[in-house]
């Protein structure tokens, strides 16, 4: 579910009476207003990104905090509207990536598949496991490949601790999903059994100085790179790279195993 946080609009008052943008696994980073493990969106504020959240941000029923994102077709409205695109940056940021065109792909908290679609493109003789926790995402994301053709592409649906990835994946990413993660240490911990021994894991999440009226979840619910490192530490990763200049509203951070 990635989670994505489009432009800050008014949240539908169902928003604040609900829990909380990853696949996700899914899922990625998706996702217009944020966040699930895999995928949710943002808090009672008007958030803009790929998921929002509800004002409960305890665990829900799937494993992850927020509210659920089990609607593909309102999701694909926030998650994929110009207004996300502008500040998201989608396909600088899967240039940034550098992707062989035989690459694995892993998008954790895909969502409706807003960067799925683009790593297809990018890596046309490779493989993009889709992954997101919806059950209803994840058929979305399969029906949309087969829609468009996209033959690299498959949905997996995840659980809240692993990403049931079936092999061996170069780079596994994440965005607007992380701060969605019910224990992202021990998520991390399995995601590490799946990555190449060169392989790269890519989180993309929101600043915690955003300002208010920022695209994403409220204050409470981001991290700040520092937190997000020192849990990959602890998970048996190493920073490889951190970009503070790409997005305007988050971080990019890289990480290669220890």
């Amino acid at each position: 579910m990635h989670a994505n946080y489009p432009t800050k609009m008014r949240a539908p008052m169902h928003f604040h009476i609900t829990a909380i943008v990853v696949v996700a696994l899914s899922f990625a980073c998706a996702k217009p207003r944020e966040e699930p493990v895999t995928h949710q969106p943002e808090h009672g504020h008007h958030h803009h990104g790929h998921h929002d959240h509800g004002h409960g941000h305890g665990v829900n029923e799937h494993g992850y905090k927020g509210h659920r994102f089990d609607d593909p077709e309102q999701w694909m409205q926030q998650f994929e509207s110009p207004e996300r695109t502008a500040w998201q940056k989608p396909d600088e940021v899967v240039a940034s990536l550098a992707l062989a065109p035989d690459a694995t792909i892993a998008d954790l908290g895909a969502g409706t598949g807003y960067f799925t679609i683009r790593f297809a493109a990018a890596v046309p003789s490779g493989k993009v496991y889709a992954v997101d926790i919806e059950p209803s995402m994840v058929a979305w994301l399969s029906e949309r490949a087969q829609k468009q053709g996209l033959a690299n592409v498959e949905a997996i649906r995840a659980e809240p601790d692993d990403p049931r990835l079936p092999g061996p994946v170069d780079v596994v990413f994440m965005c607007n999903v992380f701060h969605h993660l019910a224990d992202p240490q021990a998520y991390f911990e399995a995601v590490a059994g799946k990555l190449e021994a060169e392989g790269r894991v890519v989180i993309v999440d929101f600043r915690k100085d955003n300002p208010d009226d920022a695209p994403g979840p409220p204050a409470h619910m981001r991290m700040t790179a520092e937190q997000v490192v020192e849990i990959m530490r602890a998970a048996g990763y190493q920073l490889r790279r951190h970009d503070r200049e790409l997005l305007q509203y988050q971080y990019l951070l890289e990480f290669t195993l220890q």
